[in-house]
């Protein structure tokens, strides 16, 4: 299969001289649009890279295009050492044919089928085992499990090359429960061993750390949206400095809890986030780098976005929708948020991690990051005066409890790629919880691109409105893309307030 549109509608059948014209022309040019839409199999050398790679281009008759990497593996070819297709960036859920394969697949990428496997996967996404490999086929061209262990190959592929990690650990970091599986599947796929892989990649290794780099489409303002996560850190469990955003993790995985830190920045080139991965964070590390995507916006098409809100957009053309890493956090903090100042908001937050949350071992803490946002279950356990004594008024309270207890219970889900429909429709059936917090929640804990927060002051005023119907009917204008239409009227608001007056 294969794709090379601005957004797709459906895969194209890998025949199609259009699309394959298309696609070589994009590959020519080294588009970094197109970087991540599709791959390109190579037949004389059995190889498939990225669009953007800097190899000699080679003849239009000896390319095969794919949509994803897992399609180009299942065709028989093994990934270019030169271009890495592990660090192409990814696809956002509204360039997929279907929705529901598209969070399957987010999902598979952050390590769901590690615990409860296809059963399971199905089961949180509401559909049969057949219904999901059956529409996975449909938009991938291979199937879940194809897909699953294409991701953990890139993903040992990355550590071996950006790590210094014994072999052993590459393996089980990656989600392979045996070696000797890991190592005949490397060889029988790759046609290279582990080891060997390691010294063809080169001396870029760090020793001792785990650092690794997320590809985006340019352009990507990181300085506007790390002044966003700076203005709304929450005390001991975020901190910004150095043009570094660093934040507490803790994610689960094998019926294991593993806690650390990460830090985000710019990497020295600027064309990649860099990330830094607390050690004690190895065994989770596709959901961690699955979490700094959502977070940073990275599957983002600033170009796709650009034509539909146009001038909006002009003067802040790489401007992302800041994310959430952890949803039931996020959510928690829109709720806090209801009302009141984006400082009052943090500062409360800073006050319920204090009193709820965990610290991080020493071991595991990093310059101001010291402190675990609290679970679900531990909130919806806490007594509304306890909530309450913090300075939050009791209703809120009320509501931060009956959310905890919805997320703890399994009644919603704001786990990745979850259903936004089915999920604010939930979260307005709780008391205390409306339509802008919901749409709130579904812009920065679910990643919506669409999402729109109705009522929303600051908008109403950015738009010179009389009202939240004015507002809302102005920003059918920026549809599919509201969730940006949002960040940048916020933007353009906090800039007018800041302005030297003339």
């Amino acid at each position: 299969m294969i794709v090379c549109m601005p957004s797709r509608s459906a895969p194209l059948a890998s025949t199609d001289a259009t699309a394959h014209a298309a696609c070589y022309a994009a590959l020519v040019a080294r588009d970094r649009r197109f970087d991540g839409r599709f791959f390109v199999g190579v037949t004389s050398t059995g190889i498939y890279c990225r669009p953007v790679c800097g190899v000699r281009t080679p003849k239009a008759a000896n390319c095969r295009f794919f949509d994803n990497a897992a399609a180009a593996e299942a065709g028989g070819f093994r990934p270019c050492l030169r271009c890495r297709p592990e660090l192409a960036p990814g696809l956002a859920g509204i360039d997929m044919p279907s929705r529901l394969a598209w969070a399957a697949a987010q999902r598979i990428e952050a390590g769901a089928l590690d615990d409860g496997g296809l059963t399971g996967l199905s089961a949180r996404l509401g559909i049969t085992d057949r219904h999901l490999r059956r529409i996975f086929m449909a938009a991938f061209g291979v199937t879940p499990i194809d897909y699953a262990q294409t991701q953990r190959l890139l993903i040992a592929k990355r550590l071996l090359a950006d790590t210094t990690l014994p072999v052993t650990e590459v393996a089980l970091a990656a989600g392979f429960g045996s070696l000797r599986r890991f190592n005949h599947l490397f060889q029988s796929r790759y046609r290279l061993t582990p080891g060997e892989l390691r010294r063809a990649s080169g001396p870029a290794a760090r020793e001792g750390g785990l650092h690794f780099e997320l590809a985006f489409r340019p352009p990507l303002d990181w300085p506007r949206l790390l002044a966003f996560l700076a203005a709304r850190c929450v005390a001991g469990v975020e901190a910004v400095a150095d043009g570094t955003y660093r934040r507490s993790v803790r994610l689960h995985a094998g019926g294991s809890e593993h806690t650390g830190w990460l830090a985000l920045g710019l990497a020295a080139h600027g064309e990649a986030i860099a990330v830094d991965v607390a050690p004690s964070l190895l065994r989770v590390l596709p959901a961690l780098l699955a979490g700094v995507r959502r977070l940073c916006d990275l599957s983002c098409d600033p170009q796709a976005v650009a034509a539909v809100l146009g001038p909006l957009a002009a003067d802040a053309p790489g401007l992302r929708v800041p994310g959430a890493f952890d949803g039931f956090e996020m959510a928690v903090r829109a709720v806090l948020g209801q009302q009141v100042t984006v400082k009052a908001a943090h500062t409360l937050a800073g006050r319920m991690a204090a009193a709820f949350g965990e610290p991080l071992r020493s071991e595991q803490s990093l310059d101001g990051v010291g402190l675990l946002f609290p679970t679900p279950q531990r909130l919806a356990s806490a007594g509304a005066e306890q909530i309450a004594a913090l300075g939050i008024v009791r209703s809120r309270a009320d509501a931060l409890i009956a959310l905890a207890q919805a997320v703890s219970s399994g009644e919603i889900d704001l786990g990745p790629a979850a259903d936004v429909a089915l999920c604010t429709e939930r979260l307005q059936a709780l008391p205390g919880i409306g339509r802008w917090t919901a749409q709130y929640i579904a812009l920065r804990a679910l990643g919506w691109p669409d999402a729109w927060p109705s009522g929303d002051v600051a908008l109403i005023k950015a738009l010179g409105a009389a009202g939240p119907r004015e507002a809302d009917a102005l920003a059918e204008a920026w549809r599919p893309w509201r969730s940006y239409a949002t960040v940048q009227l916020w933007r353009r608001l906090a800039e007018a307030a800041t302005a030297p007056k003339p």
